[in-house]
């Protein structure tokens, strides 16, 4: 059979994994690439090749024995202005080179949404040293948010509440960043009644969204994530206004993940990733069409109908506790026995080769139909603690 895409596949993690499927189910030939051999994506792919992403010789070597139809970035750790060069030659980049370049470094894609735009944001400062993160804190105020400016799934993230932490937040700032720049975006602290991850569809025939989603970190990564989260009229416009405006900017087609902060009816933009969320997990249970799915039909330029809800869902991640090459994954037996009626459980294991502290090997996924969000999110984490990594 002939594929209706030949996809290239930066970045095999999970999100990668959920997207293959996806796009495979609508024929498409996958080729998912990553620093390490068994990675999630590759499992399900067609074909992988295994380098660096942020190897430009590897990167373009990679896309010119390819000759994909699309090049599907997953991670923000990549030689963007490779992707640039090839997207002048013609080659389709997702969403856009611009957009990778913009969303690869948290001061570009802040400079975009403040200066560029306008929109809402938290005051903030860069820092390139440790005497630069001084000065912009004492300017920024504490308490005030670290972040790396290139970094996933909050590594390297601290809140930073006392001068006598500077020091140690700029270390643990360093230690998680991604690529070869060293830089911090120092933040200041929003006091937020709750957080959302907006799922934003840029199409040819226009932008879609999905209803919001609600979710919780710790050490800024994800922890859990429910779907929808209530917010007022006026509040939700304001933020699908915001995000049409920067995806609009970006360019190109596929699916966002913007997020933001919620004060009452203020809505503050904090940051956007040009792919599937992790948060947006939970659509694999809450929805007809997953973002996996809808990524892929946006870059296919295939119809997207209805985006229709099930019900109240939530996700829980399923975290390692250790470093380890060994390990089984048990529990899903009770994990898959709902303790309540009228709830549905899923998990998905990632099929990650080795674990760390912290890292995600599954998610636990629960739909409450004619429940609320609280009974939806209590199912997953009990799915979730079920599950058990076994260390050999």
């Amino acid at each position: 059979m002939t594929p209706t895409a030949r996809i290239l596949l930066l970045g095999s993690g999970e999100l990668g994994r959920e997207f293959t499927i996806s796009a495979k189910r609508l024929g498409a030939h996958v080729i998912a690439c990553d620093s390490y051999a068994g990675a999630p994506a590759m499992q399900v792919a067609d074909e992988f090749e295994i380098f660096s992403m942020l190897d430009a010789d590897a990167l373009e070597a990679v896309i010119e024995k390819r000759k994909p139809d699309f090049i599907v970035p997953e991670v923000e750790a990549i030689r963007t202005e490779v992707l640039k060069d090839f997207e002048d030659r013609g080659f389709n980049v997702v969403p856009s080179a611009r957009a990778t370049q913009m969303t690869m470094n948290r001061d570009r894609i802040r400079e975009v949404a403040a200066v560029e735009l306008g929109l809402h944001t938290s005051k903030y400062l860069y820092a390139e040293s440790l005497a630069e993160m001084q000065a912009a804190v004492a300017k920024v105020g504490m308490p005030c948010v670290v972040k790396p400016v290139m970094s996933s799934s909050g590594k390297g993230q601290s809140t930073l509440r006392s001068a006598s932490d500077i020091a140690k937040a700029w270390d643990y700032a360093v230690a998680g960043m991604r690529g070869d720049r060293v830089c911090v975006i120092v933040e200041a602290f929003v006091a937020f009644d709750y957080e959302i991850t907006l799922l934003t569809i840029r199409t040819r025939e226009g932008v879609l969204f999905c209803p919001p989603i609600g979710h919780r970190q710790e050490r800024g990564d994800y922890m859990e994530s429910w779907q929808p989260t209530a917010m007022s009229p006026k509040a939700l416009k304001s933020a699908q206004d915001m995000a049409r405006k920067v995806v609009d900017n970006l360019g190109g087609y596929g699916l966002f993940g913007v997020e933001f902060f919620v004060v009452g009816e203020t809505v503050i933009f904090s940051e956007l990733s040009p792919r599937p969320h992790d948060t947006g997990m939970v659509t694999l249970i809450s929805q007809n069409l997953s973002e996996f799915d809808l990524h892929a039909r946006a870059i296919l330029g295939l119809p997207i109908p209805v985006i229709t809800q099930y019900g109240a869902a939530a996700s829980a991640v399923i975290l390692a506790d250790r470093q380890a090459d060994n390990f089984r994954i048990t529990g899903l037996k009770e994990a898959l026995t709902p303790e309540t009626k009228g709830i549905e459980v899923d998990v998905r294991v990632f099929g990650k080769p080795t674990t760390r502290p912290y890292r995600r090997m599954g998610v636990a996924l629960a739909l409450a139909q004619g429940g609320d969000t609280d009974t939806a999110r209590a199912a997953a984490r009990a799915a979730a603690a079920r599950v058990k990594i076994a260390y050999d």
